[in-house]
């Protein structure tokens, strides 16, 4: 069976699939495994598949370590949000869309440029388009590109083991913020520190953001969307801070996180109901696009995420705008006959019900 892709309308036989039993977690799986030299050949890179060779070491687990500067800032930035919260229906009806507009932007710098672009090299962007995503990364403020990409890549590699930065076996929490309110386990940072990560070395716009990372958080992420609103339809500072800043900065945040915990436990499995992440529409919804995640973990080479378009998919259509305007090319798409082998393979059934 070909495993197929699509860069514009045409589709590219790009590797073979063959089935072997591997281990995820304490989960006996089976997997469907790419020839990884012919995709390499075509990405640039394989360290996004999972690595059924990793086993987790024998003994006691390491203690956790709190990171109280992380604790403190995170307790703070959500007590701001609590408080913006309040202040909405004092704020202009502009500072409002203001706040939308600026929460799309950088959600975009997150899915369409650190995600689906550098980490997973699903589809190639122009000099411009590098730029304005590496612009609205910033304005995220989740890690810079660099780092956003090796701890994805390791969470891809190792999925749900001890060296899977947020790991969904440790619980809801964890998963969706506390890994980030402790150090990490030794195994994510020994295997980070093994990954390839040349392709993403060689791009200057990233390694320049990387260089002026906490600047440009401060002027993108806190300054201009407070100014604007203070400056140009004279609203107050204070409103003008907290909503289109902390307000935006906090849901932008969670609806990040979200992929990482809830979509790691709550849906249906239509691809592969033997590994963890779900397909969770309600995710799709408030991360434009990133909750069709059994898909995703099935499948991480698909420049869509999901084999359904537009459909709760903002990201996609966005992409396939910038293809349009000719500032990205050569999206890679798996072929439908390919997803539904694999449905059939290994799904939970869940798609002969719609």
């Amino acid at each position: 069976l070909s495993k197929e892709f699509s860069s514009t309308s045409s589709t590219t036989p790009v590797g073979t699939i063959t089935s072997r039993v591997t281990r995820n977690g304490n989960a006996i799986v089976q997997k469907d495994l790419l020839n990884h030299e012919d995709l390499a050949g075509d990405r640039g890179m394989i360290d996004d598949l999972f690595d059924e060779t990793y086993r987790e070491k024998e003994g006691p687990k390491p203690p956790l370590r709190y990171v109280w500067r992380n604790i403190i800032l995170m307790s703070l930035l959500h007590l701001g949000a609590i408080i913006a919260l309040m202040l909405i229906p004092s704020a202009k009806v502009q500072t409002l869309a203001w706040a939308i507009l600026c929460f799309l932007l950088s959600a975009l710098g997150i899915t369409a440029g650190s995600h689906r672009l550098w980490s997973h090299r699903s589809y190639k962007a122009t000099l411009p388009l590098r730029i304005f995503l590496t612009i609205a990364n910033s304005m995220a403020f989740q890690n810079d590109i660099y780092e956003w990409v090796r701890d994805h890549r390791v969470h891809h590699k190792f999925s749900e083991t001890d060296a899977d930065p947020h790991n969904a076996m440790r619980g809801f929490f964890f998963s969706h913020i506390g890994w980030l309110l402790v150090r990490k386990h030794p195994d994510v940072i020994e295997k980070g520190q093994k990954l390839d990560l040349s392709d993403i070395k060689a791009d200057k716009v990233v390694m320049f953001q990387r260089r002026y990372y906490k600047p440009s958080v401060v002027l993108l992420c806190f300054i201009l969307p407070t100014v604007v609103p203070w400056y140009f339809w004279d609203e107050s500072i204070i409103i003008s801070f907290f909503i289109p800043a902390i307000l935006r900065y906090t849901i932008g945040l969670n609806a990040t996180w979200l992929v990482n915990s809830a979509a790691h436990m709550f849906g249906n499995r239509p691809y592969d109901q033997n590994i963890n992440p779900r397909e969770n529409p309600l995710v799709s919804l408030g991360a434009l696009g990133e909750g069709f995640h059994n898909y995703h973990h099935t499948f991480p080479y698909d420049y869509s995420t999901s084999e359904f378009g537009w459909r709760f998919n903002l990201t996609t259509a966005f992409i396939d705008l910038m293809c349009l305007l000719g500032l990205a090319s050569d999206r890679k798409k798996v072929s439908k006959e390919v997803i539904l082998a694999r449905k059939m393979r290994t799904g939970d059934g869940s798609h002969k019900s719609g």
